[in-house]
């Protein structure tokens, strides 16, 4: 039994949980080396790292998911066995995963006491599930219509549902996966006042996630991970975004975009009364119309699901246009004049797919194969009769040095290397034909902080070279410091169109919630 490291001046039964010298091996890889945790009893206690640092192995571990090769596990001072998920619960352990483990059309309280029944009869079930649950709600602020269909709810109350269920279970020790991945200013505000609560009632909170000024602002410790092991542990009130920065990656990091103001040319993207209907004929779009200019960013800003999705669709071709027109550089687009997603890149538009793993590479395929997809027909890469292999592999390596793909091996299978070098090579794919507009969903979902670092600098340096970028994102301080201007999108519609510089992320938030009747307040700039 591995013994925990801890402050000789707490006493152990202060702690929730002590993780000791925990060591887990997938073959070659090693996901967690020799961790340390202490979590305080009543404290939030963030954990933050690079994609790959070993943060969710760590958790899954915690949570029954996985069991350590070595190194032992106590709660409230006990060194206990965690060998499945069923046993975390009866150790008052829970868990709120990022993608919420909600039936959709089950009522919230079905969905709570789903796998918890405790009796033959579901009425008698649900009648005492009710009474309790009302209790806890009462006690920690989380209110919600316990008869709603989950279906039917917001992304915030839907949380809020999965905080219940583990609560309902009751968890004293609660873990949050990139809780706000999904939420506007707003909800995140809600969801720190109820994590406040939780916290003063002597819940301890864990919370993964990447966004440095949230850590900053909501909890008491921080842990950083690097490589699988632990790095450092410090009081959140004695460090900085900077420092944590610093040591997630080994180096100085710059966490805010550095460019110069844009200076705007000609219109090169027109989109006009776009209109777009799904196979069920529920509305994607509605009336969507802005401009994008030759040397400026804009940004798409709104909470996944709003029409972004469907919006890159039409642009790239990949869907195609019902009503609306869309006119790149005087080329009209329209449900009488389609074009497929070749004819458009002829145009001189470049696509990073928001979901690279679905539109933007294919695993088995080899990164030079990667870095060529939709070019394969261009007259560098072939011969009279087959592939010139020698200049797809001579141009893979170079977009792998130009920006900075590791490792460097073109041969190498694409689902092989990392999220953010994945990204990277597609990224290098589209920017390297110099694109006149680039379209780029999500540029960095999933890739390490100092990646994204570089990802927005080959942006700028697209429109300081007269491009026109169109970037949507659900990562709002990346749209504020990437983007000249700021749509944002609500239901389908553009229901705010400002300058990056002149607003902040607590005025995007409300526009993204705001209902179609409160349009008109939210827009501020009018179509430029």
């Amino acid at each position: 039994m591995t013994q925990p490291i801890q402050d000789p001046n707490r006493d152990p039964v202060s702690y929730s949980i002590q993780l000791a010298k925990i060591n887990k091996h997938f073959g070659a890889v090693k996901a967690n080396v020799d961790v340390d945790l202490n979590v305080v009893k009543g404290e939030i206690h963030a954990i933050v790292g690079e994609n790959g640092a070993g943060k969710s192995t760590l958790m899954s571990i915690l949570y029954g998911f996985y069991e350590a090769d070595s190194g032992s596990i106590y709660v409230d001072g006990k060194v206990v066995s965690i060998t499945d998920s069923k046993r975390a619960i009866e150790l008052g352990i829970g868990m709120v995963h990022q993608h919420f483990m909600l039936v959709d059309n089950f009522t919230v309280l079905e969905n709570i006491v789903l796998g918890a029944e405790g009796s033959w009869s579901l009425t008698h079930s649900l009648a005492k599930a009710r009474k309790k649950l009302q209790e806890i709600s009462d006690r920690y602020g989380l209110n919600v219509d316990l008869d709603a269909v989950v279906s039917h709810l917001p992304v915030g109350l839907q949380q809020r549902v999965e905080i219940l269920k583990a609560l309902y279970r009751d968890a004293k020790i609660l873990i949050l996966d990139e809780p706000t991945g999904v939420l506007t200013p707003q909800e995140v505000d809600q969801l720190f006042a109820i994590l406040k609560t939780l916290k003063s009632q002597g819940v301890s909170i864990l919370l993964i996630t990447h966004k440095l000024q949230e850590v900053i602002a909501i909890s008491d410790q921080v842990s950083v991970m690097r490589a699988g092991a632990m790095v450092a542990t410090v009081n959140t009130a004695e460090t900085t975004r900077e420092a944590l920065a610093e040591l997630m990656v080994g180096r100085k990091v710059l966490l805010r975009v550095d460019k110069q103001e844009a200076n705007s040319g000609a219109a090169l993207l027109k989109v006009d009364s776009l209109t777009w209907h799904d196979d069920a004929n529920v509305p994607r779009l509605e009336d969507v119309s802005f401009t994008v200019s030759a040397g400026e960013i804009v940004g798409v800003a709104g909470v996944s699901g709003n029409g972004q999705t469907e919006l890159l669709g039409l642009l790239s071709g990949m869907l195609d246009v019902q009503q609306g027109q869309i006119n790149i550089e005087g080329v009209c687009i329209d449900a009488q004049h389609q074009m497929t997603p070749k004819q458009i890149r002829h145009l001189g538009v470049g696509h990073v797919a928001e979901d690279r793993h679905r539109d933007g590479m294919v695993g088995a395929f080899s990164a030079e194969e990667t870095a060529i997809m939709g070019f394969q027909d261009e007259p560098e890469f072939n011969g009279s009769i087959l592939q010139n292999r020698s200049a797809i592999t001579e141009h893979c390596q170079e977009l792998m040095s130009t920006f900075d793909v590791r490792p460097v091996d073109p041969n190498l299978k694409s689902a092989s290397f990392s999220g953010g070098n994945q990204q990277k090579l597609c990224i290098a794919r589209e920017m390297n034909a110099t694109p006149k507009v680039l379209l780029v969903g999500q540029p960095t979902r999933g890739v390490d902080i100092g990646a994204i670092e570089f990802i927005h600098q080959q942006i700028v340096a697209l429109r300081d070279q007269g491009s026109a970028v169109l970037v949507v994102s659900v990562e709002l301080e990346e749209i504020l410091s990437l983007c000249d201007r700021v749509l944002v999108m609500s239901e389908g519609r553009i229901v705010g169109n400002v300058l990056a510089s002149e607003t902040d992320a607590r005025s995007l938030g409300l526009m993204m919630s705001s209902s179609r009747s409160g349009d008109q307040m939210a827009q501020q700039g009018g179509q430029s």
